[in-house]
């Protein structure tokens, strides 16, 4: 019976994608999930369609409907979290982004977004007539019940991993199938630490202790602290983040997880999305240590909140003196999106020992060989806030780390200096005199 609906709702990838309509707002990829066979299906009708809006975010892959339409004519990309590739899109005006608080995202798929058809990438169907979406989690099964029409492609290679939750769609909801074999998935190779992402690494490590439960954002430096947990003496970590990533599969192989301390999901690595290399998928295969769930579950402050001993590690762009963040912008040119730092600022500085770490490099160096302080009296014009200075816990940078909870203004300028870069920390003296946040001292 099931064989008999797969091989009816089995067409080619032109047929499927003839259920796109001009107007339409239409899922497509997120992360490693990206439905390359539909992608070119749909780019070869591009003189039929007109305002076409695609969504998704940290795109790893060219989009040829995009790339086929530079004036825009036909297809616009809107992003929830921008990649290095979406970036260069929004510079030539392809695409445009949507402020998100990532925790939130299946509940804007319900109530606040249109989504005419959804166009996925699962792993093949099971013996009961699901299809297990793999890499990618996050807010798919939001997408496919308020799709007009469910698009699956199924890919060999993707992974079929465990729940959780909302990490499958059955047959039954899907409209159309289009097999594409073994297509592989894109990888993001592991960014090579700096010695100052493992100067910043060496700062947060004493601050992790064993039964710890970790969640670590993209980039070299949560790789430097990967490596770093994997050959310490830590152990029974647990993982509870919104993007596996290959630093995680280094510390389970060095046998520094077990998850066996975690008050959810005891002895399972919670995860959305995954993005990393080979090594990363192959682990997710059927691994019942791996547990899929949308990113209103893994992100939620209230669930991450319920986990002891969480530790949030992610990156920023810039902090002012009065402990304001940005992690998506520099001034008003987009960089990434907001993602989950938010959620997991909150949930980890709620969670009973728990600790939220914002890291970033002191400086930065402008095209033109000039050295900038990333912390600055105040932000640069045009910057997103990502996190509010209320919510900041420590600020770690190569020169130290502080815990702003709890401090004055002139606190927080005086903590903030100590870890700028040494160059810097006069000028910015004379910024939070300005401010009138420099207190007196006799």
């Amino acid at each position: 019976m099931i064989m008999r609906e797969y091989r009816r709702k089995c067409v080619s990838a032109d047929t499927a994608a003839k259920a796109i309509k001009s107007g339409d707002w239409v899922e497509f990829a997120w992360g490693a999930s990206y439905a390359g066979l539909i992608g070119e299906a749909i780019n070869r009708r591009r003189e039929e369609l007109h305002d076409v809006n695609m969504r998704g975010g940290v795109v790893l892959k060219p989009l040829p409907f995009i790339e086929e339409d530079p004036e825009g004519r036909h297809f616009t990309w809107n992003s929830m979290h921008m990649s290095g590739y979406e970036r260069k899109l929004a510079q030539r005006n392809l695409a445009y982004y949507i402020p998100i608080k990532y925790s939130e995202v299946p509940r804007y798929m319900l109530e606040n977004c249109r989504t005419d058809v959804a166009a996925i990438q699962v792993a093949p169907m099971d013996e009961y007539g699901y299809f297990n979406f793999g890499v990618t989690i996050s807010h798919y099964a939001a997408a496919v019940e308020k799709a007009r029409t469910v698009i699956v492609e199924v890919n060999e290679d993707m992974p079929r991993v465990h729940g959780g939750y909302g990490h499958t769609v059955h047959i039954s909801k899907v409209d159309y199938i289009v097999e594409a074999g073994h297509c592989g998935l894109p990888e993001l190779p592991s960014a090579a630490p700096s010695e100052i992402d493992k100067k910043i690494a060496a700062f947060i490590l004493p601050e992790i202790h064993d039964g710890s439960c970790i969640q670590l954002g993209i980039g070299g430096m949560p790789n430097a602290l990967g490596k770093m947990i994997a050959d310490s003496d830590l152990k029974d970590l647990g993982v509870h983040t919104e993007m596996l990533v290959d630093g995680f599969v280094d510390m389970v192989e060095a046998g520094k997880v077990t998850g066996m301390r975690k008050n959810i999901d005891r002895g399972r690595m919670a995860y959305s999305f995954a993005a990393g290399t080979k090594k990363l998928y192959d682990f997710m295969q059927d691994n019942s240590m791996v547990a899929a769930y949308p990113v209103d579950y893994t992100n939620h402050p209230f669930i991450s909140a319920q986990i002891d001993k969480l530790m949030s590690i992610n990156s920023a762009v810039e902090i002012d003196l009065s402990g304001q963040v940005c992690s998506e912008s520099a001034g008003a040119y987009i960089i990434s999106g907001s993602g989950g730092q938010l959620d997991f600022v909150e949930g980890a500085y709620n969670s009973k020992g728990g600790k939220s770490f914002i890291c970033l490099p002191s400086t930065y160096t402008d095209k033109k060989g000039a050295i900038h302080s990333r912390i600055k009296g105040m932000m640069t014009h045009g910057s997103v806030i990502t996190d509010t200075r209320a919510g900041v816990h420590y600020v770690v940078t190569e020169y130290g780390k502080v815990n702003l909870k709890g401090m004055s203004s002139w606190q927080r300028a005086e903590a903030l200096i100590s870890i700028a870069h040494p160059d810097f920390r006069d000028e910015l003296v004379e910024q939070a005199k300005h401010l009138r946040i420099w207190r007196r001292k006799s």
